[in-house]
This record gives C-alpha cells, structure tokens and sequence, in this order.
C-alpha cells in the first residue's frame, strides 16, 4: 500500500504584474509623453474575493445605523391596569402599552447600531489595487500634466478638458491637495466625481468609467518616456 501525503489546501498561484503604460497629456489633449504605471498598482490581477468583501464593509459604513423604534418602556402612559384582573372573562392585561395595543410599544423592533464591518488594511490596498488593475486593463486610466493652467474655477474649462481627453462616461477625477480650483470646476457636473488622492477607494474606482490622474496624484513612482 503506497504511503499518503498529508497536505495543506492548494493555494493558488496569482500571475506576475504586468508592465501598463498611460499616455501622458495636457488639457487640451496633446500627447506629452508615455508613462509607465506601477505594475504592483496597475498591473496585478483583479482579487474578487476581497473586492467584494471591501466594497459591501464600505457600503455598509456608509448606513447611519439610526433606526430607533420605542419598547414597551419607553412609550407614554399605560401606568396602571387597564382593567381589574379577575371577573371580567377576559385575559387578564397589565398595561395598555403592551405590543398588542394600538400605540403600545414596539417588540423586537431595531434599535441605533453600527453597520461597520472589519477588514484589515491589507485587504483594503488590495482591493484598491484589483481595482485600479481592471480599469488599467481595459484601457479605463487617463492622466494629465495637472490643473495649474486654470487660474479661477469654470465649468466651461473641466467639459473642454473632458472633451480634448475623450472621456466618456462616469469620471473619477482624483486631485490633489493644491487642486482647488479643478475641483470647483468639476463640481458642477453630474457624470464627474472629484476625490482627494488620500481617500481614493476600491468603489469609487469601479464605480466609475474613466479613472482621471493628475502627475502628483498617480499612485506609485512614475517613469517618463
């Protein structure tokens, strides 16, 4: 009888990042040169099962958790018997604000709780990644010099720049911390959210069609073409 090897659960072998490239652009859309993206971020191959699980935890932060209903306790009057407790022929009560009255308490109804669910960070930068990797992979990433030409906020100037970039859709514009006047520029139009580049997140990313970076909001070091 051959000898039988005890062995753990296979653990799947995740492909090698692959190397992506962004063209790099100014606003009014001429190429400027080619950027390449850092594989680890934009390059690794989609993770669904923690997608998933990041994106329902974020989803379920963002539920106020404030449903309130009264207990029998807490709602008003019913201090004394409604009735005598023998002779009537009648069940006998102790309070009109019982569950079964019209206007009494409320049993096992929901009470302020949080929705917030654990995951680590590990599995948040993950999650991000697998994201930015699916939308790099379609070809869904787009990156411009920056937003400094623009010296007061226009509406006018963020749909002329969306135009020269040829992005279509729902746009993730992520800015950085001197990018004031982009972002009131942007603020006005419904297919197009703004986002700081420190609260950039695995479903804003998805939710989008396009992923707009700036020079100093790509994630990860950038090498010129």
């Amino acid at each position: 009888m051959s000898e039988l090897t005890l062995r753990g659960p296979i653990k799947k072998e995740r492909p090698a990042p692959v190397e992506r490239t962004v063209q790099r652009r100014n606003l009014e859309g001429a190429v400027l040169g080619t950027v390449s993206l850092e594989p680890s971020v934009f390059g690794i191959e989609p993770h669904l099962a923690v997608l998933h699980q990041v994106v329902t935890a974020q989803l379920a932060a963002r539920r106020a958790g404030t449903q309130s209903t009264k207990t029998r306790a807490e709602v008003s009057g019913g201090g004394r018997k409604p009735f005598r407790q023998k002779g009537t022929g009648g069940a006998r009560q102790g309070s009109i604000r019982s569950p079964h009255y019209p206007g009494g308490g409320i049993a096992l109804g929901p009470k302020p709780r949080s929705y917030d669910q654990k995951v680590n960070k590990k599995m948040v930068r993950l999650a991000l990644h697998s994201a930015l990797s699916d939308r790099a992979g379609e070809g869904r990433v787009a990156l411009v010099e920056g937003f400094g030409a623009w010296d007061s906020p226009r509406t006018k100037n963020a749909l002329s720049a969306l135009s020269a970039l040829g992005l279509i859709g729902k746009v993730l514009v992520v800015l950085g911390r001197e990018d004031a006047v982009a972002y009131y520029s942007f603020n006005n139009l419904d297919n197009v959210k703004t986002l700081d580049a420190g609260e950039l997140n695995a479903y804003d990313v998805l939710e989008a069609d396009w992923v707009l970076f700036t020079d100093a909001t790509l994630p990860g070091p950038k090498e010129a073409n």
